[in-house]
């Protein structure tokens, strides 16, 4: 791989893992369709840890809140009268418990089905259909209300529904980000809220599926120069990426991204029935 390729990808990890348009559903496209072949794992872990540096720099300041927050819960339950007060009445008390528990459905289906989705789901007919099914859902959120509940009134039963459709986002051509956003916009939870809840949860989700994939064994062959080039480009872009998105999100505009999606998922079933 040269420096050319290395920017490439990491500008393709960047863009595809944050706009709702599904990373994955587009690895699956371009190792079918054009011989593309998937980076040496190392490399993809550093990808992913670059696009996992972008969503840590652009919510700092709320990473921030939640640590301290966590590291006070004793003294905060005390204050509040037990942690069913606290978490009813502090909003990042409430917010750490909502990413705890969506997380749960993910970890469950991540558990079950990782290791047989890219041989069962892998097919570039399989991707077309679930990017089509990705724009649908987007284009569905124009309907969403503009003004919805605050973190205080988000709910556990909130929290497990996305979830588990983060966990359904293993699917290649199902985007993560836009699967949850979208899902917290229909269950009526306030736009920013929405944006800020799903990068959030994907926090312990991108460190579980680092975790899976160095458990599969590292090789590397590739110059660590190349290496970190291409890091900081996912990190860069993805950094880009996501303020776009987040910005669309407020606005109302996620369904913006429907027309791409029906378009690339139209073309790969039809290059899937000619082939």
């Amino acid at each position: 791989m040269d420096a050319a390729q290395a920017v490439a990808l990491g500008a393709l990890q960047g863009l595809t893992e944050f706009l709702p348009v599904s990373s994955s559903g587009h690895l699956v496209l371009l190792q079918n369709l054009f011989g593309f072949q998937e980076p040496e794992l190392l490399f993809d872990i550093c990808l992913h840890i670059g696009t996992l540096a972008a969503v840590c720099v652009i919510f700092a300041r709320d990473i921030g809140q939640l640590l301290l927050t966590f590291f006070r819960l004793p003294a905060l339950s005390r204050l509040h009268g037990g942690v069913r007060n606290l978490v009813a009445e502090h909003p990042d008390a409430r917010l750490i418990v909502l990413i705890v528990v969506g997380n749960v459905p993910t970890v469950i289906l991540g558990l079950l089905f990782h290791q047989v989705v890219g041989t069962i789901f892998g097919s570039v007919m399989i991707v077309g259909g679930m990017l089509l099914i990705t724009g649908t859902v987007l284009w569905m959120t124009r309907r969403a209300p503009a003004d919805g509940r605050a973190v205080i009134r988000f709910t556990v039963k909130d929290a497990l529904i996305i979830g588990l459709m983060q966990g359904l986002a293993i699917l290649p051509g199902i985007s993560r980000s836009g699967i949850t956003i979208s899902t917290a916009l229909f269950l009526g939870i306030n736009r920013e809220v929405s944006g800020r809840y799903s990068f959030l949860l994907s926090i312990p989700a991108i460190v579980g599926a680092l975790v899976l994939e160095l458990n599969s064994g590292i090789g590397n062959s590739m110059p660590i120069g190349i290496t970190i080039l291409g890091t900081l480009t996912a990190a860069v872009v993805g950094s880009i990426a996501l303020m776009i998105l987040l910005s669309m999100v407020k606005r109302g505009h996620l369904h913006r991204f429907s027309p791409y999606c029906w378009l690339v998922g139209g073309l790969a079933i039809t290059w899937g029935i000619l082939s």
